[in-house]
């Protein structure tokens, strides 16, 4: 199936590993050049290397901290200005699961707001840098990356920082729909990782109306599927990718 992004260019924020890469991968198959952020040199150059020669598009490491202003911009214009251009961005880069605390008593609320300010902030840095060119050619996507703590109690910094993804993308999608620009935000569940036993894979599985847990190429399946031309009619809406979560009826 052709999805018509070929010739289209994307900024993928926390790029070099995991969801990121995964995605930025994905797009590039589809015929994307990709500019990929994150804040490590080598894991960037590596990875761009890496997409590079796997999938013969142009895709651009940038150096960037979304939790400051000016780095932000300097890495959208970067983008813009070695691609020719930004069609779509992908809100990824955060702090692995935040900081979990599940009592009030042990709550730090600077920790919480670095945490916002790098997720929700560094989204919307990345959103206000990057609209512009969308604005400009009529056409764009923006497709941030949540997580399942937005609908589970128990951690505090991922419930208020993932549930703020939903608040964020609505409100892009009311302002930028109009000239052509949609917002879409996705929810992944957990990802297994070496690290993780397997009795606890086993158990987080089983919580899921699928019974599995799925690795980041979903994710990104996904997120190239609403980044396509296809995808209009969905916009400001939140999806839940984690296998479904069992007993809960959502409308």
């Amino acid at each position: 199936m052709d999805l018509g992004l070929t010739g289209k260019r994307a900024v993928v924020s926390g790029g070099s590993r995991g969801i990121g890469r995964a995605i930025a991968r994905q797009l590039a198959l589809e015929g994307v050049d990709v500019s990929i952020a994150a804040r490590t040199r080598e894991a960037l150059e590596a990875t761009a290397r890496e997409l590079a020669e796997e999938t013969g598009r142009k895709i651009v490491p940038i150096v960037a901290d979304v939790s400051d202003d000016s780095s932000v911009e300097a890495m959208v214009a970067t983008a813009a200005d070695m691609l020719g251009g930004i069609d779509i961005l992908i809100n990824n880069a955060a702090v692995p699961g935040g900081r979990k605390v599940a009592a009030i008593e042990e709550m730090d609320v600077r920790h919480l707001l670095d945490d916002i300010d790098i997720k929700i902030g560094g989204y919307l840095r990345a959103a206000r840098a990057a609209s512009p060119y969308m604005v400009e050619a009529g056409w764009g996507r923006i497709i941030s990356i949540g997580g399942l703590g937005a609908r589970l109690s128990g951690n505090y910094s991922a419930a208020i920082r993932t549930a703020g993804v939903s608040a964020l993308t609505k409100n892009l999608a009311d302002e930028l729909g109009l000239k052509g620009v949609c917002a879409m935000a996705i929810h992944p569940g957990v990802m297994p990782t070496d690290a993780m036993p397997a009795d606890v894979q086993q158990r987080l599985a089983a919580a899921t109306s699928s019974g599995r847990l799925f690795d980041p190429s979903t994710i990104a399946w996904l997120a190239t599927m609403l980044a396509s031309p296809s995808s209009t009619a969905l916009n400001g809406q939140t999806i839940q990718a984690g296998g479904g979560i069992k007993g809960i009826i959502e409308y």
